[in-house]
């Protein structure tokens, strides 16, 4: 990530926040919820100079092939570039960061301008036993872009450089992309011919297509235009044994598909360079609406009747009363004549046995495409949603949640300053059991934070990634941060989560990825035979083990002693 105001110790830019001005009920609500003193502290990050960083551990020698290999201005080894690559942005590495603490910085960054110098980096590495963390916008939450403790020596490679759309095929509908390019260059260089990759995370204006790929990631679109491996039709892999390129095709019969399986990897394997994506025409229109349901339930299974009659909007996203309610604590303040709609709107709503903040949940559809396409689809939404007890808001909700959905993650900076631990996880399951996984889900959550000292703790939880069959459950959770102890006391919440939700037959993760907060229980989703697989495919790529080690596949006990 090669970005000169990033905000090192969170989330975004320095020039970047969350407003609250004009926002007045969410101080009030979040110390409501969480039981916060109304003089709690500040708790602000420490400034870079007050780092005292671990020295590089490159030897001059060393440091000096690496400068001839790729010349002096690829390398860098200076304070403020290994703090920006020691950790991503899971709570645990903020608060670390925040505090200073960098337990496990690289050794140095190298920004590698080609494919070429990329192979040239991990036949280097290989021949040193030098470990290599591939890395691309460094917004994880699992621990995936950490250098791994202890003695061996660490590169980070960012792959900045390779950000340019390298063909486009307008008869196909592909184009080949480097896979250093952010969320915002792969739209600007599309969209310039008319396309859109249609991939929208939260995390979009600082990760990259390669970070999507090897994290099998969903864009908030995904419903419509599919999640990342839907979208992904080849790669190009630089691994320590040497270039896998797969098959540029639309499908394939040749076998166990090897492109499924290097989707995914994390960097465990080696450093995918550039990958051939689906693309589509850039839609003519995007019509975004909200709906109230009377309760969550009644939200699931209106999504589920939209899924299976074939409608299939872009986006559906099913916000549960907590979350709701948590909306509704960041809406503005109005005067005039539209604090008198506002009041208006609400005595309507009660009146129709709706009130956020009182049980009922908010639903986002969206859908995009051409004028002549919506009207039909909205016809037969609104009826759907009806027959669920949904009621239309219009298209108000849409463009608020749509103006402000890429700035959500710096309220995050915010509230940890107020000393708040707050974190999400992910899932997915099928719709049977989807109502059983939320309620142990949530319940266990709430547990948690009570039992590690967090207080009440506030869960809210929505579905964003619908199908046919199933969908996903994603839940912020905020406590009390406990001082001194915050990072055992998030473990402790992780680990109750984590469990429950595979005991409950979810997904251990829908889009997030495995990382090291995952690689312990990575067993449990894929069996002993599994994992069995994935060892021997890290074996024959990466067979000196220098490729992001502990990340997706632990550590054996063998090679925890020589490192």
């Amino acid at each position: 990530m090669d970005i000169s105001n990033l905000r090192w110790w969170g989330w975004g830019t320095l020039d970047q926040t969350f407003s609250l001005q004009g926002r007045p009920n969410f101080w009030p609500s979040l110390r409501a919820w969480l039981e916060l003193p109304d003089d709690q502290p500040q708790k602000p990050a420490v400034s870079l100079a007050e780092i005292d960083l671990r020295p590089g551990r490159l030897d001059d020698p060393v440091l000096n092939s690496l400068y001839r290999l790729l010349g002096q201005a690829v390398v860098r080894t200076d304070l403020q570039c290994r703090v920006e690559h020691a950790a991503g942005k899971s709570y645990r590495d903020l608060v670390q960061v925040r505090a200073g603490t960098i337990p496990n910085p690289p050794d140095a960054v190298v920004y590698p301008a080609d494919e070429g110098q990329v192979a040239a980096i991990l036949t280097w590495a290989a021949d040193r036993d030098i470990a290599v963390v591939p890395f691309g916008g460094g917004s994880g939450v699992l621990g995936a872009v950490e250098p791994m403790p202890g003695e061996q020596l660490t590169l980070t490679l960012d792959t900045a450089q390779l950000d340019r759309l390298v063909a486009l095929d307008r008869i196909s509908h592909t184009a080949r992309i480097q896979a250093g390019a952010t969320g915002p260059e792969v739209e600007r260089q599309l969209n310039e011919h008319g396309f859109t990759l249609g991939h929208f995370p939260q995390s979009f204006e600082f990760s990259t297509l390669g970070g999507w790929i090897a994290t099998r990631a969903a864009g908030q679109t995904s419903t419509g235009y599919g999640k990342i491996e839907d979208m992904t039709q080849a790669v190009r892999l630089v691994t320590p044994g040497g270039i896998i390129t797969t098959k540029n095709t639309p499908a394939s019969a040749a076998g166990p598909s090897l492109l499924q399986m290097l989707i995914g990897s994390e960097g465990a394997y080696g450093v995918i360079t550039e990958a051939t994506m689906r693309v589509r025409p850039y839609p003519q229109v995007q019509d975004y609406r909200g709906f109230l349901f009377r309760s969550f339930a009644d939200g699931i299974a209106a999504l589920r009747d939209l899924m299976q009659s074939g409608l299939r909007p872009t986006i559906a996203r099913l916000s549960d009363a907590a979350e709701t309610t948590g909306f509704s604590a960041l809406t503005h303040e109005h005067h005039g004549m539209r604090a008198l709609i506002d009041r208006a709107l609400e005595a309507y709503l009660k009146q129709r046995q709706y009130q956020i903040g009182g049980g009922s949940c908010l639903l986002l559809l969206g859908r995009d495409g051409h004028p002549q396409e919506l009207g039909p689809f909205w016809k037969a939404a609104n009826d759907l949603c009806a027959d669920h007890r949904g009621l239309r808001l219009g298209k108000s909700a849409g463009k608020s949640w749509k103006r402000d959905r890429f700035a959500h993650p710096y309220l995050r900076d915010i509230m940890m300053d107020a000393g708040v631990m707050v974190d999400t996880l992910e899932t997915a399951t099928t719709w049977s059991n989807l109502p059983r996984l939320y309620d142990e889900m949530t319940t266990a959550v709430r547990a948690a934070i009570q039992s590690s000292g967090g207080g009440p703790g506030y869960v809210m939880t929505h579905i964003s990634h619908v199908y046919q069959w199933g969908a996903s459950l994603y839940t912020t959770f905020l406590g009390r941060q406990l001082p001194g102890r915050e990072i055992e006391q998030w473990w402790s919440v992780k680990r109750e989560a984590t469990e429950t939700i595979l005991a409950a037959g979810g997904t251990l993760s829908h889009h997030h990825g495995v990382g090291r907060d995952h690689a312990e229980w990575l067993a449990e989703e894929v069996g002993p035979v599994g994992m069995t697989i994935l060892q021997a495919v890290k074996q024959a790529l990466d067979p000196e083990g220098i490729m992001n080690p502990g990340v997706l596949i632990p550590l054996g006990e063998k090679d925890k002693e020589t490192r």
